[in-house]
């Protein structure tokens, strides 16, 4: 890619998440709880041309790896994206996310009356049932969950 291409400004260290779908990069941010907050660098890219997507969204934030449950949440939001993690400007390694079987301690169930949003502190379990049209099912209360519903929970 020549110099005069680049739209964003690369990275020293951190994650790259590309090929988000167009529009949900907010949505990323918010669940992986990135405001800036922790002084990070955070470079956010909307509706960006793409050769596979049409357009999407890209986040860069410098001095962050992405853990498990981090590549959990970006897999239900945006499953077709990769993250990227660069060290000294290079890429050292590049995944596609993946939706796992099972997702714990992530996502809080919608159902009010879930054991999980009582005083008892049970920590949500969500069972993948359908990781093509994104179908989750609280392993509790049955309840079925939509995607674009999710309600995250907080990171002690």
């Amino acid at each position: 890619m020549e110099q005069s291409d680049l739209i964003v400004r690369r990275i020293k260290d951190g994650t790259v998440i590309d090929h988000i779908n167009e529009g949900k990069g907010l949505k990323v941010l918010e669940a992986l709880e990135i405001d800036g907050s922790c002084g990070n660098v955070i470079t956010i890219a909307l509706n960006m041309p793409s050769g596979k997507l049409k357009k999407k969204d890209m986040i860069k934030v410098e001095g962050r790896f992405l853990e498990d449950d981090d590549t959990n949440k970006l897999a239900v939001i945006a499953p077709a994206s990769t993250v990227n993690i660069i060290k000294d400007y290079k890429l050292v390694e590049k995944r596609r996310v993946s939706l796992p079987n099972q997702i714990e301690q992530i996502f809080r169930c919608s159902n009010p009356d879930c054991i999980t949003n009582s005083q008892e502190h049970i920590e949500s379990t969500m069972e993948v049932m359908d990781k093509d049209n994104l179908v989750l099912k609280c392993r509790y209360c049955g309840r079925v969950l939509d995607v674009d519903d999710l309600r995250y929970q907080k990171k002690n």
